[in-house]
């Protein structure tokens, strides 16, 4: 482990907590500006490591980085019929024992004058604001991150350029090999004289701007001669090249091999490819769909996780991967023989997806989350509308304390699973660089 990757993992964390400081900022001042009382802001969890007291807020850092939190007064309302700031003194079963424990703590920082300041007797719509403000966060610096990314920096990709790492001879696709041999035949590009670095622009007249024109056009001329445009040293030039047919793989498809088209033998370099401001919300679009549909079928993914750890199976490259796991890739990223510039566009991309998937997972609407906050929100709203409509008395505040059994249970479920992906993340990690 070199000091390389320590630093990679030491860049992500801290890009991580920062993500984590912003999310919470974007509850902390919607929160302040509705008039809720707001105790605390705190990045980490554990015990505190730094706080520094702010009129009526303490802001700080704890100690273990996998989160963060801001402390509202009055989250819980009073049970029904009981007066603000007062709770009844006994209870039945244990989980009204459950719930009414947890109004009394939401209960215990409210003072005198407080009363408006709680925030179960904020407006619905407040509400909503509030605790959509930290995903929205998230997914404002996703699209700030991708911007960087795409626009800033460009994406990986496949030019008409011949390759360094370009054959000179014809290795049949049969064959899984990278080597050249004494008895294989040399390409028709070795043959044409074409070099590293020669962009391919032209095929028989026909224009080439990109790789799959190229590999369009070279696959359907078929063999024979054919006159290749190229430019050298920022000289054009047009070179005589005599086309083969070979079965190549497929380009739409891997598993699939075209039979007899024609060959050239080159391959591609990778180039940065600076993107419009259009590209970005397409890309953060097709990336959202992708995330959406590991959340739906997270359970599963979680089967494969387990096995992993404990059975040896290889990870899923579209699998979840915890802190641990994203710190390891930021240490992997820059301690490979990346480019800079690909180094960069790899870290950068990985905090870009992380706020992504942090901001996504916080709208399941399932308490602790906050997506489950804004699920009694929206209740709480259509609750009051249809009284409006149909001319009734005024509903009660929606009364999320009711399903606090089924909070902790889901709590107790997310615990497990960040151990679980903890541990597969140290002894099976999920690899960027094979």
């Amino acid at each position: 482990m070199n000091w390389l990757f320590l630093a990679g993992i030491a860049v992500f964390l801290i890009g991580l907590m920062a993500s984590i400081a912003l999310h919470e900022i974007g509850h902390l001042v919607p929160a302040k500006i509705f008039g809720v009382r707001v105790t605390q802001y705190m990045v980490g969890f554990g015990t505190t490591a730094w706080s520094i007291r702010r009129g009526e807020t303490e802001y700080g850092f704890k100690w273990i980085p996998l989160g963060g939190y801001i402390r509202m007064i009055g989250m819980l309302p009073p049970r029904p019929g009981d007066a603000p700031g007062k709770l009844r003194g006994t209870s039945t079963g244990p989980f009204q024992g459950l719930i009414e424990t947890a109004r009394e703590a939401a209960m215990e920082e409210v003072r005198p004058g407080d009363e408006d300041r709680v925030f179960y007797r904020k407006k619905w719509w407040q509400k909503v604001i509030i605790m959509s403000g930290g995903p929205a966060m998230n997914f404002v610096l996703s699209f700030i991150l991708f911007s960087i990314l795409l626009v800033g920096i460009g994406v990986p990709t496949a030019a008409p350029i011949v390759s360094p790492q370009t054959n000179t001879c014809v290795i049949p696709v049969s064959e899984k090999r990278t080597e050249c041999r004494p008895t294989d035949q040399p390409t028709p590009a070795a043959k044409a004289g074409l070099k590293p670095g020669d962009r391919i622009v032209s095929l028989g007249g026909q224009k080439i701007a990109t790789w799959d024109d190229a590999t369009r056009l070279i696959r359907g001329h078929g063999a024979g001669t054919v006159a290749l445009g190229i430019v050298r040293d920022g000289r054009p030039m047009t070179l005589p090249v005599t086309l083969i047919a070979q079965d190549r793989p497929s380009p739409t498809d891997p598993n699939k091999v075209d039979k007899q088209v024609g060959f050239l033998g080159v391959l591609p370099s990778q180039v940065m490819e600076k993107q419009s401001f259009g590209m970005v919300a397409g890309y953060m679009g097709e990336l959202t769909v992708r995330v959406a549909g590991s959340l739906l079928n997270l359970p599963e993914k979680m089967v494969g996780v387990w096995h992993a750890a404990f059975s040896g199976q290889e990870r899923d490259p579209e699998g979840p991967v915890g802190v641990v796991g994203a710190g390891r890739m930021g240490g992997e990223i820059l301690s490979s023989d990346m480019t800079t510039e690909q180094k960069v566009y790899n870290l950068v991309s990985l905090l870009a997806g992380f706020n992504l998937a942090i901001g996504m997972f916080n709208l399941i609407p399932l308490l602790p989350l906050d997506g489950g906050h804004i699920a009694g929100g929206l209740w709480e709203g259509l609750k009051r509308a249809f009284a409006r409509i149909t001319r009734r008395p005024e509903p009660a505040y929606v009364d999320i304390a009711k399903v606090l059994p089924l909070t902790y249970a889901l709590a107790l479920v997310m615990i497990v699973m960040a151990g679980l992906l903890v541990y597969a993340d140290l002894f099976n990690p999920l690899k960027l660089t094979g």
